[in-house]
């Protein structure tokens, strides 16, 4: 992305067959992105939206629809279901309309599948028989890695909640799955999304320095729809601030699990943050990388989600 100035914010929600567009008032909001098999989420404050219209947006499930971008490159950042909307009053003039949506939320909640299949059948076979349970929550097919060919030598069953079959099979095939925009998409851990590394330095939008941290690389930019999770960015090392190793003999542990910097130059996004306001400064992708090889301690937020993303192990 080279242009990157006239903001461009697109909001739009279903509300029983009608949509309700809310584009050109003020928007602030912060979508959380990731790769760790559990929902993305948006936050969304609309300000001085009109009582009637508000009144519409009061089903538990409608769709939300959030772009973000510049003028001429604007891209869904996030389409999902409303699980809350909250209004009131920031000020004696201002009103306030909150709302709280998932992606993917009631498919990771209630999707359950209970079906053999011959053996024979591949892990792709499985996924098929995931999307199936997936799909009357509206979630379809999004990017999804090569399996591999590996046959299963008896007939497998599959019964259960849907998405512990599906961490059965990233655990069996070295890979993560996650919901984005209501898509199921799964990478190899080894390996981040197709795709050609964005340049991040202060000519392309990067505000500040990277830091590294415990949870991984973190660095901000001007908001990209394009960074999401497991794309690849390119970081010049020196302009990374490191972390600081702990003395304290207690902390040996803690100081082993920081991940190490990549000397190529090329991580992939654990995480991206998306927050903006149409009427403030705030217009940010943070991003929380990790090496693209893999290689190296695995991020906190990893080892708690039982993720291993060394090929080497």
């Amino acid at each position: 992305m080279t242009r990157q100035w006239i903001r461009d914010v697109s909001l739009t929600i279903d509300a029983g067959g009608e949509t309700i567009d809310v584009s050109n008032l003020r928007i602030r909001f912060k979508v959380t992105q990731n790769r760790l098999q559990t929902p993305n989420a948006a936050e969304i404050t609309i300000t001085n939206l009109k009582e009637e219209t508000a009144q519409k947006i009061k089903k538990e499930g409608q769709s939300v629809t959030l772009s973000a971008g510049y003028q001429g490159v604007r891209e869904v950042i996030f389409r999902g279901n409303l699980i809350q909307k909250r209004t009131g009053r920031e000020n004696p003039v201002d009103t306030y309309c909150s709302l709280l949506a998932t992606s993917g939320d009631k498919a990771y909640n209630f999707a359950t599948v209970s079906k053999t299949l011959a053996a024979g059948s591949t892990f792709k076979d499985q996924v098929d028989v995931v999307l199936e349970a997936f799909k009357p929550h509206g979630i379809t097919a999004g990017y999804i890695a090569d399996l591999g060919t590996k046959q299963m030598p008896r007939p497998r069953v599959l019964f259960g909640m849907a998405r512990d079959v599906m961490r059965d099979i990233a655990f069996s095939t070295g890979s993560s799955w996650f919901i984005e925009n209501d898509k199921l998409n799964i990478t190899k851990n080894n390996e981040p999304r197709p795709g050609e590394a964005f340049v991040i330095n202060s000519n392309t939008g990067m505000i500040g320095r990277p830091v590294q941290t415990l949870d991984g690389i973190i660095v901000r930019m001007l908001l990209n729809p394009k960074v999401r999770p497991d794309t690849r960015l390119k970081i010049d090392q020196s302009s990374i601030d490191q972390a600081a190793f702990s003395p304290n003999y207690t902390a040996e542990v803690q100081n082993s699990m920081i991940p190490s910097l990549a000397d190529d130059g090329l991580y992939r996004v654990l995480v991206a943050d998306l927050i903006g306001d149409t009427e403030g400064n705030i217009y940010y992708t943070d991003a929380t990388c990790i090496r693209a090889d893999g290689q190296g301690p695995q991020p906190i937020r990893l080892v708690q989600q039982g993720i291993d993303l060394d090929p080497g192990q």
